[in-house]
């Protein structure tokens, strides 16, 4: 029998709203993520997502790698490990850059460690430099610790240095100086631009003046299918700076668009006090990264990677220069865009007061998808922009898909 003097026991209807916190308000839907709900239809070309062709990924070679591992390692394979990651991976990882696997830290895919990363260098009021546009998922992971973003200025060469050197000086001189500094160099997302070497350099060493950490994004390095390579801006600043350990510059890197994005596999390359933080960061997100995919990664670097890479670069390659021959023949006059030398996509910029959120829309309709621009814009603007992808669509897919948003285009100028 209950006391009288207990209390009754009653229903709670928390206000959700009110319970989250302020950085759980300031995050949003990931504008790619929700496009690709309505392109499901098999009936649709969707050149939205930055999908690897699924034709090539290894499932034979991961297979195989999965039976050697199982093989190898035994229960180990499938146990709990160490935070910082596979070591054998580690160490592959680090002599491709004369680094110690000390300053190689593994992560579950690439966006881990933005949301890492952002959650150990950015706090609120922070200015955070990002190009304009910017790779959304960077903007989806900063977000919720409460940067201040600065957008530089970009050219068809990526950032414009000289406009980056003025701009930094301003925000010293407002005593409101930019604390980190985010960029895609190779083949960027969303714009498909390469940043070139002597902006290269001249980033490093404009960062290193004003004090700016450099966090450099480069999933897509390796896809290069046209022009010659270019040493990462990491790279440059490891002889700018004598070495890991005083270097201003952290490197992400992934094996998602290289070997299987479903493995989420990924890394960063920094300083030691930036790794061991990460540690202890990555510790309260995942403990670590999935032991067996570090170890199936690992048996697939040497020798199954290297021709997967091949095929990828001749595969995009094609599909690039078909897209860019489709678009010469299908987009209407006043339309421009980028002819990218290598990774996933390009950019496309139409006449002023064409909203390409509504056009999406309309080129649905005509069973066609892309991902409109103004999402990659951290303060704004882009309505008239658009990504378009090459890498998962076949030739005849792009055909009819470029044609098809050719006549969505000239019937909005119309």
């Amino acid at each position: 029998m209950t006391s009288s003097t207990e209390p009754r026991p009653t229903t709670f209807n928390p206000d959700w709203e009110a319970a989250f916190s302020p950085g759980a308000r300031r995050l949003g839907s990931n504008a790619i993520r929700e496009i690709l709900k309505i392109t499901q239809s098999p009936e649709i070309i969707s050149f939205a997502g930055g999908l690897p062709a699924p034709e090539l990924l290894p499932i034979e070679e991961v297979r195989a790698a999965a039976g050697t591992v199982l093989d190898t390692y035994g229960a180990a394979a499938l146990q709990y490990s160490s935070t910082e990651g596979h070591l054998p991976l580690r160490e592959w990882i680090a002599a491709r850059h004369g680094i110690s696997p000390a300053n190689v830290q593994i992560m579950t895919g690439s966006q881990q460690g933005l949301d890492l990363l952002g959650k150990l260098l950015i706090g609120e009021g922070d200015v955070v430099l990002v190009e304009a546009p910017t790779y959304l998922g960077a903007l989806q992971s900063f977000g919720p610790y409460g940067p201040k973003y600065a957008e530089m200025q970009t050219d068809d060469g990526g950032i414009d240095i000289d406009a980056l050197e003025g701009q930094l000086s301003r925000l010293r001189r407002a005593g409101t100086p930019a604390k980190l500094l985010y960029c895609v160099p190779n083949f960027q997302n969303p714009t498909g631009r390469t940043l070139s070497l002597e902006r290269r350099q001249r980033l490093v060493e404009l960062t290193a003046r004003f004090g700016v950490v450099v966090l450099e994004d480069d999933p897509y390095g390796a896809l290069r299918f046209t022009g010659e390579a270019i040493p990462s801006v990491y790279e440059l600043a490891l002889a700018h700076c004598g070495g890991p350990e005083s270097s201003h510059v952290i490197y992400s890197g992934s094996f998602s668009k290289v070997l299987a994005p479903g493995l989420r596999d990924a890394w960063v390359q920094a300083a030691g006090p930036m790794i061991g933080k990460l540690i202890q960061a990555k510790q309260g997100a995942d403990l670590h990264t999935p032991t067996f995919n570090q170890m199936i990664v690992s048996e697939l670097v040497e020798i199954v990677m290297p021709a997967q890479i091949e095929r990828v670069r001749a595969l995009y390659g094609a599909r690039a220069q078909t897209m860019l021959a489709q678009m010469q023949t299908h987009f209407p006059a006043g339309v421009t865009y980028t002819a990218p030398e290598g990774g996933m996509f390009l950019w496309v910029r139409l006449p002023e007061g064409i909203d390409t959120a509504a056009l999406l829309l309309r080129a649905v309709e005509r069973q066609v998808a892309f991902v409109p621009g103004a999402p990659f814009f951290a303060l704004g603007g882009g309505h008239n922009t658009l990504r378009l992808s090459f890498s998962s669509a076949t030739t005849e897919q792009i055909g009819r898909g470029i044609q098809a948003l050719g006549l969505t285009i000239l019937e909005a100028l119309a």
